[in-house]
């Protein structure tokens, strides 16, 4: 089903995903893993019915006799690609191979062994006739080779490296879904030929992933470089395109160190820069935290109340661990006990507790935009218990006090912190690059918990570096040697919850997808002509939609325009809408720089979508409150700027005919922006940055509304 699509739910997952789940949910399948030499068991995901009639899918952790101490990234993060080159092959697909969810399924060893095809013809081999060899460009291109070495005539005028296959080897599948993929990558490079010799062309990147389609071949295998581009390489990644150069360090799917997708990048903008009396420096929000007077609580000496510590741990894995999955709820009653001796005074045991203690305590109350002003913050008493033993683990540099860290900060960032939160998640990442530049310092019963660990900080560091511009930790470049999770080992008798790792997958390959949207669309290099953007932006939202497409049944979330009572569908649904508005949003600037750019009709078609999921993110605001424990910062700055975008969107003639389309009424557009304005509203006494941002939506609206009636 396409997402724009507005039915009660989807039609289907790629592949026979829930197909297999509903006929045999206790098999094991077993799928080939890129570029590894062995298969892995995965147990298939388990869905059921529940007393609400929702249904819930059994994370992988659950089946532990199953699990394989690591994962590759590929199978999960590069499903969404894999799926769309499965699909662009069909006709090369051999019929003993069968795809599910974006996996390709082993092959018997019959069809792909030739030792066992034996030849019963008794005659005498003659000599085949060979035709000659053509080189691998002039294959993919279907073009006549002259058959010259070193170079041939075509490689020479393309000043492409000429490389000649060794005789007697034929395409597998694989080749031809690369060869295939290098055909329609020439095919946006010949879109883009005016830009071939600059940093806003369209080359990729060496570091990205290799691609994985079961073939075993890396971005390595099918580097090419260009003589004319010194300094630039282009290989195949595993999705996105983008350029920079050869001896950078960053990846398609990490934040660029300059761009222009913050929020109030927006107000430099035609038409909206005028909602506003003055011009506002981009820097100014990390100017307010900066400048934020710190939490005096965590001077007191703590004072803790352990009467009702289960009601909160229960709290705890029910409704925090989702969105982090860093806590194993099969050794948490050790690390209890052992809290417990130490009288929650010292040790990393005794913070891990407090903390997840607080994160329990403040989930049963709900959106902290709803608690009285000047009221303590649920769970404080014990983050500042907890904060009173981050001295001693600021010294250590072990996997434990690494969570310690994250802990504290996913706690600052439900108290709308984010800065202090930045410098606890740079020691985090500090002690992350010390034990992951050298494998065996990681414990082998702890390597599962440090590759979470990892993930949580390069999400929330992603997000931050979304909206401000910090330093970069550095752990960015570990992202290709950590695995994924695949499961927390542990006596089940023992656990206390569950390990729920779907949410946290989806996340982490949705992050990437926007960390590569905000590379080739809002990066200081990227292309700038709507022109040019066309190839780039249709790729982009093809992998969202293959990404939506990859989720597990229970995670997909309908798109019906009504509220979801499910809180982590509620949180994708919204993550999908802020995705899909970021990838088009340029058109938008387009149209309010020259009006006559929306008689294309392809910008027009790239302004309703931005649009409409503009306005998707914002019809039910008070929905956003299911993700504020991990995301109510962002989120904020997420609505203030798709409100700036609709409310530029009203003063120009065009664009607000379409939007006039997507609603029921006229008079709808002006409510959704006045219930904005009432909601950040609330959120201004939570930060400085927030508070800020209230006065400058509050302002705009009234400058709108004048606008509009003169």
């Amino acid at each position: 089903m396409s997402p724009s699509s507005n039915s009660d739910s989807p039609a289907s997952v790629v592949g026979s995903m829930t197909m297999a789940a509903q006929a045999a949910p206790n098999a094991v399948r077993q799928y080939p893993l890129p570029n590894r030499d062995f298969t892995i068991e995965i147990p298939s995901p388990q869905v059921a019915p529940t007393t609400n009639g929702v249904n819930t899918v059994k994370s992988p952790a659950t089946l532990k006799s199953s699990r394989a101490p690591n994962f590759s990234r590929e199978g999960i993060l590069g499903s969404a690609q894999k799926a769309r080159n499965l699909s662009q092959s069909s006709e090369n697909r051999p019929d003993n191979v069968n795809v599910s969810n974006g996996f390709q399924k082993a092959p018997s060893e019959e069809s792909t062994n030739p030792l066992k095809r034996r030849n019963t013809d008794a005659g005498v081999d003659y000599p085949r006739r060979r035709a000659t060899i053509a080189c691998e460009v002039c294959r993919s291109r279907k073009s006549r080779c002259d058959g010259t070495k070193p170079k041939c005539k075509l490689c020479t005028e393309l000043g492409a490296e000429c490389i000649y296959r060794e005789p007697g080897i034929k395409l597998d599948a694989g080749d031809k879904l690369i060869l295939e993929r290098l055909n329609r990558i020439e095919s946006l490079l010949q879109l883009n030929m005016g830009l071939t010799g600059h940093t806003n062309g369209l080359g990729l990147s060496h570091n990205s992933p290799g691609m994985s389609n079961g073939t075993g071949l890396s971005g390595d295998n099918l580097m090419m470089q260009n003589p004319d581009a010194a300094g630039f390489v282009s290989v195949i990644p595993s999705g996105g395109l983008g350029t920079w150069s050869a001896t950078a360090t960053n990846s398609l799917s990490t934040m660029p160190k300059v761009h222009t997708n913050a929020a109030l990048h927006l107000l430099q903008w035609p038409m909206i820069r005028d909602l506003v009396s003055r011009p506002y420096d981009p820097q100014i929000l990390l100017q307010l935290e900066m400048a934020r007077e710190p939490l005096h609580s965590l001077t007191k000496t703590p004072c803790v109340d352990l009467s009702n510590t289960s009601a909160y741990i229960e709290a705890y894995f029910d409704r925090v661990n989702v969105w982090y999955a860093c806590v194993n709820p099969y050794t948490w009653r050790s690390h209890y006990r052992i809290a417990l001796s130490n009288g929650f005074r010292e040790g990393p045991e005794s913070c891990i507790v407090l903390l997840v203690l607080a994160l329990g305590q403040a989930s049963l109350r709900g959106s902290i935009s709803r608690i009285v002003p000047h009221e303590d913050p649920p769970g404080l008493q014990y983050f500042t218990a907890a904060w009173a033993l981050l001295p001693g683990m600021m010294t250590s540099n072990s996997v434990l006090a690494a969570q310690c860290h994250l802990l504290a900060a996913a706690y600052l960032f439900y108290l709308v912190r984010p800065l202090e939160a930045w410098n606890l998640l740079c020691t985090t990442s500090t002690k992350l690059q010390l034990l992951l530049m050298t494998p065996n310092r990681v414990p082998v019963d702890q390597r599962e918990l440090s590759e979470r660990i990892y993930w949580n900080a390069l999400l929330f560091e992603s997000d931050l570096l979304a909206e401000l511009d910090l330093p970069h930790s550095g752990v960015v470049a570990f992202e290709e040697n950590v695995g994924l999770p695949c499961g927390f080992e542990g006596d089940e008798q023992e656990a206390v919850g569950r390990d729920d790792l779907w949410y946290f997958l989806a996340e982490i390959a949705l992050r990437r997808l926007l960390n590569r949207v905000s590379q080739l669309i809002y990066s200081k290099d990227s292309l700038a002509s709507t022109t040019n953007l066309e190839p780039i932006v249709t790729e982009l939202d093809f992998q969202l939609t293959q990404w939506y497409e990859s989720l597990p049944l229970p995670l997909q979330f309908p798109f019906t325009r009504t509220m979801l009572p499910d809180p982590v569908q509620t949180v994708l649904r919204l993550r999908f809408f802020a995705c899909r508005t970021i990838i088009y949003r340029p058109y938008i600037l387009a149209v309010l720089d020259n009006e006559q750019a929306i008689l294309d009709p392809s910008v027009r078609d790239a302004c309703t979508k931005c649009l409409e999921a503009s306005i998707r993110q914002l019809e039910h605001i008070s929905a956003h409150h299911a993700g504020h424990m991990p995301y109510l910062w962002q989120g904020a700055l997420s609505i203030v700027s798709q409100t700036l975008l609709i409310m530029g969107a009203t003063m120009s003639p065009s664009l607000n005919s379409i939007l006039v389309s997507l609603v029921s009424h006229r008079d709808v557009i002006d409510q959704i922006i006045n219930d904005v304005v009432m909601e950040i509203e609330r959120y201004s006494v939570l930060s400085p940055s927030l508070s800020l941002s209230a006065e400058i939506i509050k302002e705009a609206e009234v400058r709108r509304r004048t606008f509009l009636s003169g």
